[in-house]
């Protein structure tokens, strides 16, 4: 049995496993840390970690961007955000180029290899997320994202 947000605050329903009961809590993190896993293993042959998915996510998104405005949108540290480049670029996926309109500031861009290696992972991830909730009905997918959206706002 799974225990809601309804037994929230009364005693003796803490969020604590109570004999065989898992709480909802206890299941979300649970089948967040599968994805998790599968995610990074379906990441693993492009040698692209979550945190640089996500940047190439955000610059095909939004085109160049400067490094602090992608450190904003990626809810990081600038430095983290550098470092993220750093390792994109190396591998040719991201360049660097000057801000045309500051010429202190600096750009981060795709390049055509890293959107093409974009495309692959999210045919990749698109595979790995059909396997993950296949296991549901279309209706529960409905229902669950809806309510993955209500929970997001």
């Amino acid at each position: 049995m799974i225990q809601g947000s309804e037994t929230a605050g009364r005693p003796g329903t803490d969020g604590e496993e109570t004999g065989g009961d898992e709480t909802l809590a206890d299941a979300f993190q649970s089948v967040a840390r599968m994805l998790r896993e599968t995610s990074q293993e379906t990441l693993a042959p492009w040698d692209v970690n979550p945190s640089q998915f996500r940047a190439l996510r955000v610059l095909n998104h939004h085109g160049a961007l400067r490094l602090s405005d992608l450190s904003v949108r990626l809810h990081i540290a600038p430095r983290s955000a550098t470092e993220v480049v750093d390792a994109l670029e190396s591998r040719g996926l991201v360049e660097r180029r000057p801000d045309p309109h500051d010429r202190r500031a600096t750009l981060a861009e795709l390049t055509p290899q890293g959107t093409g290696v974009l495309r692959a992972i999210r045919a990749a991830r698109g595979t790995e997320a059909e396997r993950v909730f296949d296991r549901l009905t279309p209706a529960d997918r409905d229902h669950l994202a809806r309510i993955l959206r209500q929970l997001q706002s």
